[in-house]
């Protein structure tokens, strides 16, 4: 018999969570994510968007990114040896364009022209604009008001590669109403 402490922490061999699967979404976008399901089962075995996707992160996202050894680190916490994962090195300055490439290449291949994401501090509206502008794809980013203000710079970069920065005012005008408005 399974203990029931393991069957709440472990995906079962699908990856669900439990008896009712860890998937809560509203029913009419039910359809669209049983589709994306699908075409993300058949890209995992697909050699050839693989191969596209490896080329694209050495040759474009500049994977993988560096370890530093952080020898005064090491040295003032007490002989651990402390590495850093250099993931600012990559194509845009941060981990956030590993995601988008993959959610990019996926969109190409089920077809879809038009992408649409949220982002507060912009990092990740900056990596789903550069990867939309690399596959020449629409970008749709959802910005609150007071995010919009203190992150300008990046604000800019996203218009820069052809996004399209749609303020959200409701709310908190923050990451979290532009989640829903997105």
């Amino acid at each position: 018999m399974q203990n029931t402490q393991d069957t709440q922490n472990l995906p079962d061999e699908r990856g669900r969570f439990g008896e009712f699967g860890g998937r809560f979404v509203p029913e009419t976008l039910m359809s669209a994510v049983e589709e994306l399901e699908r075409e993300y089962i058949a890209a995992q075995a697909d050699e050839e968007f693989q191969a596209e996707m490896r080329h694209l992160s050495e040759h474009f996202v500049g994977r993988p990114t560096s370890l530093y050894y952080a020898e005064n680190l090491t040295n003032e916490l007490g002989g651990a040896r402390i590495y850093l994962k250099r993931e600012d090195l990559a194509h845009t300055g941060a981990h956030k364009i590993n995601n988008a490439l993959g959610q990019g290449l996926l969109a190409k291949r089920m077809g879809k022209n038009r992408i649409i994401a949220e982002t507060g501090a912009g990092q990740h509206g900056v990596a789903t604009a550069t990867i939309c502008a690399m596959l020449k794809q629409e970008c749709i980013v959802y910005m609150g008001e007071e995010d919009i203000r203190r992150q300008s710079l990046n604000v800019f970069r996203m218009k820069l590669l052809g996004a399209e920065v749609r303020t959200v005012t409701s709310g908190s005008r923050t990451l979290k109403d532009a989640i829903n408005e997105a």
